[in-house]
């Protein structure tokens, strides 16, 4: 699997997740699944859960869908040695990693609490964020052997 299949794969998973804590805050679905702490809610129904406006976890939802969307583009053959994707991906998952920053530490620091689904999108947007980097690199290096 190349690193943007799993980007895109994992992309996917994550805008469900995304989609389904959307869908709760508008009352559109039952009870949130969470650990026992409760924590999800808390952090869901903090001003933490919102960014200008809007629902923090409908901007993950349309996030990830983007970030589907192209490495799924980029993972077709005749866009696997394209530089253009590798170059959307991080365009879209640095500003993600900083938002995500602002996020856990509104979690942990000032809610004092957990949410794991917030938390597997962190470690997933920490991921997305290697694998960019390694993917830009590697263009690097092929451009320089070619």
């Amino acid at each position: 699997m190349s690193r943007r299949q799993f980007i895109a794969v994992a992309s996917l998973a994550n805008a469900l997740v995304a989609l389904y804590l959307h869908l709760w805050k508008l009352g559109l679905t039952g009870t949130l699944s969470c650990s026992g702490s409760g924590g999800c809610a808390y952090v869901q129904g903090s001003p933490y859960g919102w960014f200008l406006g809007i629902d923090v976890a409908l901007i993950g939802a349309v996030g990830y869908t983007l970030l589907f969307v192209v490495a799924t583009i980029g993972s077709l053959p005749a866009f696997e040695q394209a530089r253009w994707p590798t170059r959307a991906l991080q365009l879209m998952v640095w500003p993600a990693v900083l938002f995500t920053l602002r996020l856990k530490y509104g979690e942990f620091i000032v809610l004092k609490s957990f949410c794991q689904w917030c938390a597997i999108s962190a470690v997933t947007i920490t991921v997305f964020a290697v694998l960019v980097t390694l993917e830009a690199r590697a263009e690097r290096r092929r451009d320089a052997v070619a």
